[in-house]
Parts: C-alpha cells; structure tokens; sequence
C-alpha cells in the first residue's frame, strides 16, 4: 500500500508545484539507490540476520524517511532536500520485496501455487492506496499522498514482527560475499545471463509508466489518474489467481514471453491513445499493466527461488531487484525523460511516438529472450532445468 500512495502521483505532485524539471531527478533516485542496496541487504539475510526483522526495522526507518520527504516538499525547501530524504528512504527499502520473497518461499510449502496468492496482499494494498489518494484524501497533485504512503509503511514495519523467523542458511566467507556480490555467479549460466540481462533491458521502458502513464491520463481530460491508475491493480488480481494455477502446467519460458509480448501491446495502446485522443486506448494499456508485472516478475521470484541453491536465494532475489528497481529503472528515468522531452510539442502532441519507441524496446527485448533463452520444462521443476 505505502508506494501505491505517492509512486503514481508523484509526477502530478511535482508538477503541481511547478517543479516540472525535477521530475527526472525524483524518478532517479529510487532506483539509483536500488543499485547499492538489495545485493548487500541479500547477503544479510543469507548469512547474518533473519530476514523478517531485516524487512521489519528498516521498514520503520523508511516510513520516517518518506514523511520528512514530502514532509520538505511541502514547506517549499528546495528539492535538493527531497531527493535527499528520498534517497534515504529509498535505500532502506529498496531490499525489501527480496526479503518478503525470501521469507515466504522459506515457509510456504508449495510456492509455485502459494506465493501467487501471497502478493496478492500487494496487489490490493496498491489498488487501495489509489483509490484512496484521489477519492477519499484527494491528493494526486498534493503531498498528502507521500504522508499518507510513510504511515502504511510505519504499519508495516509493526506487523513485519509477527512474520515466520527466517534465518540466514549460509556463512560469509569473503568480503564479496559480504557485499553480495557472489550473486553475480548466476551469470556464468547461458540461461541466467540472458534472463537478467533481459530484465534489466525490459525495465527500462517500463520507468515510463508510472512516470509519464498518469501524465497521459491528465492530458487526455482523466482528472483522478491516481484512482484510475488503481485499474493495474485490478488486472493484476486476476492475473494472479490464473500464475498460480499456470505455473504448474506451463513452461517459465512461455509465462516470460507472454509477459514480454502483452508489455509491447499495451504500449501500442498507450501510443494509440496519444495519437487518437482515445482515453479508453490508455486505460486498456493500463489494465494491461497487472497481468504484465505478474507474468513476468512474480514467475521470475519463483523461478530463482526453485533454481538456486538454498545459501544463495536471498541474494539471488537482491540481484533480481538491482536488475528490475535498480539499473532499469535508473536507465529508464534518464532515457524516457529525455525521450519524452524530444518527443512532445508544445502543444501537448507527441505522445504517439513516445510510446511507439517504447512498444519497440520491448519487443526487442522479446525476440532476445525467444531466441537466446532454452531452458525447458516446467516451473514446478525448475531445479533440474
């Protein structure tokens, strides 16, 4: 729930306030600091500290963070401050969808069927949010939001005391395993090079949509784009319920190349919608979103978790999300900025080539993943491919 609060309208907000140009900058920082954190908050939660009390105190640290951040926005100091405290935010909790995956794969005995149901808990705590932010607080373009986002992740932090202890299962042995970095070991196998380097590259497009997909939505007359923004999270319901039932019966390859190739789609329906003026084009696109993240990264925790060994899982998920909410995404708010800043006219017209180019980078990123990814079999087996 508490990124459902400010992720969405974050744009909108800053916007709001005339700070246009940092936009880029706010869209930066989070995954820039996805870069350093979850390899190192991996490796404690392989071999030093549970990982349930790893995601518990840094989750009260973060929600202190987050208030004071927009807390800086609000008094009109300047930016510089907010991107400060966001960052702090940001590297306290940059690791911790890697410990939940962690700490529910540890004890769900069936995870290919279970974990699906689990997130759903994510799925309706980020569909609330939204429809909070704009129906109830009224705040996509107000840092309400961001106030409103540090008191769930304050709540979080105090039931994340109640979670299954999870402790570490292997023993640091050098200072790179320390880091985290014995990780990047998983790239001396074709099939996980090519996933992760597919996943880095699929994450950059995907930086425009909570950037630039709200933003669309009040230039096509949506006046609660926070609140429809929350149709994602409709969609990713559903799509939830079908991966736990597919995930037994189909390829991981088949679910990964779905999710590649619905990505491209719904990007030729954003681009549609900026050339037409169609606004039900972008909600399509939008609606697309759930099944998209869930086919592809939810398959893709249960795939690591099934296919590394024990001692490395934690960390194997930190470098899944240095690839996803580090590096992509920290690419992504530097290309679709500058890419939305060539695209668009003064008029507010461009929006059809912005999004075309994106559709393009995905499905350059699906034909690389069909012909260079050949593992075989099914989720359920995953060890043994």
């Amino acid at each position: 729930m508490s990124p459902g609060f400010w992720v969405p309208a974050l744009t909108n907000i800053l916007n709001h306030r005339g700070l246009e140009t940092w936009v880029g900058a706010a869209f930066l920082v989070p995954p820039l600091c996805a870069i350093i954190a979850p390899l190192i908050g991996g490796a404690l939660a392989d071999q030093r500290v549970s990982a349930d009390r790893l995601f518990a105190w840094t989750s009260l640290v973060a929600a202190v963070f987050l208030a004071a951040a927009f807390a800086v926005l609000d008094a009109g100091a300047h930016p510089l401050w907010f991107l400060t405290l966001l960052a702090c935010y940001s590297l306290f909790s940059a690791p911790s969808w890697a410990w939940l995956a962690t700490v529910s794969m540890s004890h769900l005995a069936h995870p290919e069927r279970g974990f699906p149901l689990v997130r759903l808990g994510a799925t309706f705590g980020w569909m609330g949010a939204g429809l909070l932010t704009s129906l109830v607080l009224r705040a996509d373009v107000d840092p309400d939001a961001g106030y409103a986002a540090a008191v769930a992740r304050a709540a979080t932090g105090l039931l994340a005391f109640r979670l299954p202890r999870t402790p570490p299962r292997g023993i640091s042995r050098s200072w790179t395993d320390t880091l985290g970095l014995g990780a990047f070991r998983l790239f001396r196998q074709r099939d996980h090079a090519v996933f992760f380097l597919v996943t880095a590259l699929f994450s950059v497009p995907l930086g425009a949509f909570y950037m630039h997909a709200p933003e669309l939505l009040l230039a096509l007359g949506d006046q609660r784009p926070t609140a429809t923004m929350a149709l994602a999270q409709i969609s990713e319901i559903a799509a939830m319920l079908a991966l736990a039932f597919l995930m037994t019966r189909l390829r991981v390859k088949t679910l990964l190349l779905a999710a590649l190739g619905f990505s491209a789609l719904r990007y030729a329906f954003s681009a549609h919608a900026g050339g037409s003026g169609g606004l039900h084009w972008h909600l399509l696109a939008i609606s697309l979103h759930g099944v998209c993240y869930t086919f592809y990264f939810i398959t893709a925790q249960v795939f690591l978790d099934r296919r590394v060994a024990p001692e490395l899982r934690a960390r194997a998920q930190g470098l899944l999300a240095l690839v996803s909410g580090g590096i992509g995404p920290l690419a992504g708010a530097l290309f679709c900025q500058w890419l939305k800043l060539r695209c668009l006219t003064e008029g507010g017209g461009g929006w059809a080539a912005y999004w075309w180019i994106l559709a393009g980078i995905i499905l350059f990123c699906t034909l690389v993943f069909a012909v260079f990814y050949r593992s075989g079999g099914h989720p359920k087996n995953v060890s043994h491919q």
